[in-house]
Order: structure tokens, then C-alpha cells, then sequence
């Protein structure tokens, strides 16, 4: 029984160091800029999460990363905005899954091979080691969506969101 707890924990530690490893502050920082200056273009709201995996007790329970992405759309807010165009970009590094979550708003505009693409871009950057260019691309792709469908027209609005990423 040790040992096994042994593992559990060394599995644990190792999905935390390897989050903060591909996720440095440098590149959160980097993140965080890129989701303001994006949101100057248009009336949407862009959230960032990463988890390094699963908890157990979500995995015993069957939940996959579609529907864990959908949970933290809501536990962070993101339909929550005046818009209806709040966008989560969800990552799950252990099953190396990208899932875009967008509100009501958005999701009538876009169409569901568009927000494919960005996923696929962005799997492709992880896939070779380029964390930073993965998600730079993907955030900014996804402020060209909201940009095309929700034009700020330069007016100034309030952030209803945070910019900083969250790694869970």
C-alpha cells in the first residue's frame, strides 16, 4: 500500500512539474498580454486552462476532457459574460487534448471545423516541444474569430474576465 502511494504521489508531482515546466511564468506572463491586446479587437471575453491531468476520482467517474472543459467554463465564469461570446481555451496535457469551449454567443457564429483547426494547430506546436508557439497561435486565432464575429468597432469596454491563465 506504501508503495503505490509512493507512485501516486511521484505521478502527481510529475504532472505538476511538468505544467509549470511547458507553463513558465515567462510565457504566462506572454499569454496574459496576448488575451488583453486581443480582447481590444472585439466584444469577446478569452480564458486560458491547463491541467496536467484528471483527478482520480473524475477519471473513476468516467469524465472525459470534453466535459471537464465544460466544468471549468463554468467554475471560471466564462458564459458569464454581457456578450455571450466568453471563449475557453482548455487544455489536458496527460491526454494531450485542447478542447474551445465558446458561449452561446459565439457558438451560433462559428462554425464547430473552425474551432477544430485551432485545436489541431496548437496540438501539432505541443507535439513538437513549442508550448509557446502553441498557445500564442491559438489565442490568437481564436481573437480572429471573435474579431470577425464580435468587432469591438474600437470602442472602449470593460474586461468582464481575467486575462491571466490558469493552470489547475
Amino acid at each position: 500500500m506504501a508503495a503505490r502511494g509512493q507512485r501516486l504521489f511521484a505521478n502527481l508531482f510529475e504532472g505538476w512539474f511538468q505544467l509549470r515546466r511547458r507553463f513558465p511564468p515567462e510565457l504566462l506572463d506572454d499569454m496574459t498580454a496576448a488575451i488583453a491586446d486581443g480582447e481590444h479587437t472585439h466584444l469577446g471575453e478569452v480564458r486560458f486552462a491547463v491541467e496536467s491531468r484528471l483527478p482520480l476520482p473524475a477519471v473513476w467517474a468516467g469524465l472525459d476532457a470534453r466535459t471537464r472543459a465544460r466544468q471549468v467554463f463554468g467554475q471560471l465564469g466564462v458564459w458569464d459574460t454581457e456578450h455571450n461570446c466568453g471563449v475557453l481555451i482548455y487544455v489536458l496535457m496527460s491526454e494531450h487534448r485542447i478542447e474551445i469551449v465558446a458561449d452561446r454567443g459565439i457558438a451560433r457564429r462559428v462554425k464547430p471545423e473552425e474551432w477544430v483547426a485551432i485545436c489541431n494547430g496548437m496540438r501539432e506546436n505541443f507535439a513538437a516541444g513549442q508550448w509557446r508557439a502553441g498557445a500564442l497561435q491559438g489565442i490568437t486565432r481564436v481573437h480572429t474569430l471573435l474579431a470577425t464575429h464580435f468587432p469591438g468597432h474600437g470602442k472602449p469596454r470593460p474586461d468582464e474576465l481575467p486575462d491571466r491563465p490558469v493552470l489547475l
